[in-house]
């Protein structure tokens, strides 16, 4: 493509973010995505790690070709045979509890929703989340979001608080034998929490495994212990499972490991395969009680029949595919491999996740942890040149931190391919030869 292109996508196009990927995408299909060259590029982080079915699925492609011509979109205050069917679907993969399910579009909007039903219907507005969370960009889910954006926009919505992100690798809570003690820095957290609250603790909103904050696993237990607490503080639980839901981490949903139940649900992005689908599902009694105060979440594309029939093939796929025993038994080759880089170069420093869903951290060495941003940009670089796409979490104080994200559906093959491919980049970056 030639310097046209880049010259009118700088005339034309509000920069939202990092730059743009050097490559301009014509196609994708499977775990790859095809450059205007023809070249084709191995997808690590399967879209904005939504494309759990890979790219152009041929059941994704069916269900959208027919709906698009007969039951597409309709008026919000109308309902569709898919929007019931899949909130029924949803449900019979769930806990008993979680029965009430609202479709929408985005995960920023499920995180909204999800926060304006936790204030109704306990009747007060504090929500607390982790201190590297994204929950999205509208203005309640930006102001439960502390990883980035803050600055410049004004004040965020009153009431969000912060505990800290339970990373094991840099936290500076230890036990005597030197082994994290998560237990302790909860406690602090929620210290601080009652500290600076003025006694309207509504919700606390968190993920799982932190994605955008340099995928950071919770321990196990923690969240057991955190269930508690909210509890105890007449609190309510909001799991953000946008990319850890549908199989992702090896578990249908991730806080199965933790045999914890939230009492909101937020999904998305693995929702969709790609395309924009959301819900928000919670107890009969929130919504009831949402229901009694006048709960209003009236959107053009709540209960979007396309959207919904989309969810119900993901659905299906996932279960004809076996994919959650899939990204299981692919995410332990996944481990093994990470763990041989991390054995192999003092610039590895840690190796996290679950299932497909995991990441290296990258630092200037082992015994200093130090950040090693250069480095991170370096092996992206020469990943991409040897045709695989890589994305790279750069927080302050944290070294550069892979995420790594392909399909449920990547061969084994291909799998092990992308892993060659990183190897060799980093060691060609060490070795100083680059791309």
């Amino acid at each position: 493509m030639d310097a046209t292109f880049w010259d009118e996508a700088d005339r034309l196009l509000i920069r939202y973010g990092p730059s743009f990927n050097p490559r301009v995408i014509e196609r994708a299909a499977g775990a790859y995505v095809y450059d205007t060259d023809g070249t084709a590029i191995l997808d690590f982080t399967s879209g904005q790690m939504s494309s759990i079915l890979g790219h152009a699925h041929p059941d994704i492609v069916a269900t959208v070709s027919k709906a698009i011509g007969s039951l597409d979109h309709l008026f919000s205050g109308m309902l569709s045979a898919p929007v019931l069917g899949l909130a029924g679907r949803l449900a019979a993969t769930l806990p008993p509890a979680l029965s009430k399910t609202m479709l929408l579009s985005t995960g920023a909007e499920s995180n909204e929703a999800a926060i304006k039903m936790a204030k109704l219907s306990t009747g007060r507005y504090e929500i607390v989340s982790f201190d590297r969370s994204w929950h999205g960009m509208t203005q309640g889910a930006a102001s439960a979001t502390f990883s980035a954006a803050r600055h410049g926009y004004g004040p965020p919505t009153p009431g969000n608080l912060a505990l800290p992100t339970p990373n094991a690798y840099r936290s500076p809570f230890r036990a005597a034998d030197g082994s994290y003690d998560w237990a302790a820095e909860l406690e602090y957290g929620f210290a601080l929490v009652d500290q600076q609250s003025s006694g309207s603790l509504a919700a606390c909103l968190v993920e799982p495994i932190l994605s955008s904050g340099g995928i950071i696993d919770l321990p196990p237990g923690y969240l057991g212990r955190l269930k508690e607490m909210c509890e105890a503080r007449g609190m309510l639980l909001i799991l953000d499972e946008a990319q850890t839901g549908l199989g992702r981490t090896g578990t249908m949903y991730a806080f199965e490991r933790d045999g914890v139940t939230p009492d909101i649900l937020t999904l998305s992005k693995t929702l969709g395969a790609g395309l924009p689908v959301a819900a928000v599902i919670t107890t009969a009694e929130i919504e009831q009680a949402c229901f009694d105060r006048g709960f209003l979440f009236y959107t053009t594309h709540v209960s979007d029949p396309l959207a919904a029939a989309v969810g119900l093939t993901v659905l299906d796929v996932i279960e004809r595919e076996h994919l959650v025993e899939r990204s299981a038994k692919l995410g332990e080759q996944l481990t093994e491999r990470l763990l041989t880089l991390r054995e192999r170069y003092d610039v590895v420093g840690d190796v996290r996740g679950r299932g497909l869903l995991q990441g290296i951290e990258l630092v200037r060495d082992k015994e200093s942890k130090a950040p090693a941003d250069a480095l991170g940009s370096a092996v992206t670089s020469a990943c991409l040149e040897r045709g695989l796409h890589m994305n790279i979490v750069q927080l302050p104080g944290m070294g550069g931190i892979f995420r790594i994200a392909p399909p449920l559906t990547i061969s084994e093959d291909d799998l092990h391919a992308g892993l060659d491919i990183l190897e060799a980049s980093l060691g060609a970056v060490l070795d100083g030869q680059g791309a």
